[in-house]
Parts: C-alpha cells; structure tokens; sequence
C-alpha cells in the first residue's frame, strides 16, 4: 500500500495502516484494539524508566492518549519506533516531574543533614553540592532537544551503560554512541563551560 514504508511483515503492516485510518476517522472500536494490542509494550516502557507501578501506567495512559491526537499527523514510517518515542517522553517527563517534587523539598534534608557531626561536614557539603548540581542539570536537560533528552538522561541520570539503552530505546550501540555524542556537542555549543558535568 502507499505510505507504508516500515520493515517487517507485510500483513502486519497493512492490517497497521488500516488500524490506524479507522482511529483517524472516529472509530473508537479500533483505538480499543490499537490500546490493546500495544498497551503491554508502553507499560514495558514507560516502567522501564520509572520504575513504579502506578506511575508507569499514568505515563502510559498519557503516552496514548498522545497518540491519539498525533496518529493524523503519523507518516507510516515504523510504528514501533514512533510509540516507543513517545512512550520514553512521557516516562521521561514524569519523571522530571518527580524529581522536581523531590528537590523541592531538599532544603529540609539540608537542615537534617547539616546537624550532623562536624566529622562528616566534608560529605555534608559535597551532598549538598551534588543535589544543587543535579538540580540545575535538571532544568538544562529540559532545554536539550528531544531527540538528546532520553539518552542524556539514560546515560547521565540513571548511570545506565550503553547496551542497556540500546535495549530499551531499540537502537543499535551506534546509534546510542552518536546520539551522545551529538548531545555532547549541542551542550558545549549551548552551555556556559560550568553548567557541564
């Protein structure tokens, strides 16, 4: 069929394509059955980075209904990797989200932290040093153009290796040495030398 352009079997592929164009045309019997037949893979996803029951299936749940609203715009060019790409950006924003919660309430651990032993004031301070540093790469992170953001955060954030990512975001080592390496770049491009790691 025209506009299908994606690998993989041919049946599968049409029976896709029109999946997709009875959800594009109202019918809700069809986005049941698109909700369905990838809810397991999202929730895979979406837990992958949270790493919490209830969260996972809210980002799910958010990562759908994205879809919803963007398959008119969807080009036929590889399902799999188009919800996988917004199943990782809504995990991705949730758990900004989360952690943004928890650095708000920082300032009461520092006070716990600082009526420590004057022995441990050298961990004090470099605990305290590291959670302003994380807060900030945070917010920069955020600015960083969606296609660096996941990897930025797998990498940096999550401390995961690179065959961990490439598992999880389905692209090859390659794929994940380049797109670091071009997330490098656009920092050092775009950050003062001090706001880097």
């Amino acid at each position: 069929m025209d506009g299908v352009y994606c690998c993989g079997k041919e049946g599968r592929v049409i029976e896709e394509e029109v999946l997709i164009r009875q959800i594009c045309q109202g019918d809700e019997d069809a986005f049941r059955q698109f909700v369905n037949t990838y809810s397991q893979q999202i929730y895979k996803i979406t837990y992958s980075v949270l790493r919490d029951a209830k969260m996972a299936e809210d980002a799910a749940q958010e990562a759908f209904l994205q879809m919803y609203k963007s398959l008119p715009d969807y080009r036929f060019q590889g399902l799999k990797s188009w919800i996988t790409r917004i199943a990782l950006n809504k995990a991705i924003d949730a758990k900004r989200k989360r952690e943004r919660e928890r650095l708000r309430e920082l300032p009461v651990d520092y006070e716990l932290v600082l009526s420590q032993t004057a022995s441990n004031e050298e961990d004090v301070l470099s605990g305290v040093v590291r959670r302003d540093r994380m807060d900030r790469l945070l917010s920069e992170i955020n600015s960083l153009p969606e296609t660096h953001r996941g990897i930025m955060v797998a990498y940096y954030l999550e401390h995961k290796k690179y065959d961990q990512i490439a598992a999880e975001q389905g692209i090859s080592l390659k794929t994940v040495e380049s797109r670091l390496y071009r997330a490098r770049q656009w920092i050092r491009n775009h950050w003062k030398e001090d706001e880097w790691l």
